[in-house]
């Protein structure tokens, strides 16, 4: 397995995962609304770590990442408000829940790497 492959998995599996939560909403205005939302930032993730895994420069990189872990960040409230609402079986959504939360802690630290990365080598740079 190719460095990164374990997290687009657990990526793909939680896309997954929502696209079943989102199937199990209520027909409703506030249950159609919601798992819309949710459903796209949610299945945005996986795809978004692909192209960044495919980036061009370590910027490009970066940009890519952060944007996946943007997507992560609001499927965490998208979530919330589902847990709150009582929408759907709390104890699944309450996985979802923490796996999204496990995932934007995974990617906000490699943001967190690459900047510094980028920060050093600009700094050598600018010697």
């Amino acid at each position: 397995m190719a460095k990164g492959d374990d997290i687009r998995e657990r990526l793909v599996g939680f896309a997954v995962e929502v696209m079943n939560l989102c199937d199990e909403l209520p027909q409703t205005t506030a249950g159609n609304h919601l798992g819309g939302q949710l459903l796209r930032s949610a299945t945005s993730a996986a795809p978004n770590y692909a192209e960044a895994r495919g980036a061009e420069s370590p910027r490009d990189f970066l940009h890519k990442l952060g944007i996946a872990l943007k997507e992560l960040n609001e499927t965490e409230v998208w979530l919330d408000m589902i847990l709150k609402r009582r929408m759907a079986d709390e104890t699944k959504t309450a996985r979802v829940r923490q796996e999204c939360y496990e995932l934007c802690r995974i990617l906000a630290a490699s943001v967190r790497t690459v900047s510094s990365k980028l920060g050093k080598l600009r700094s050598i740079q600018g010697s």
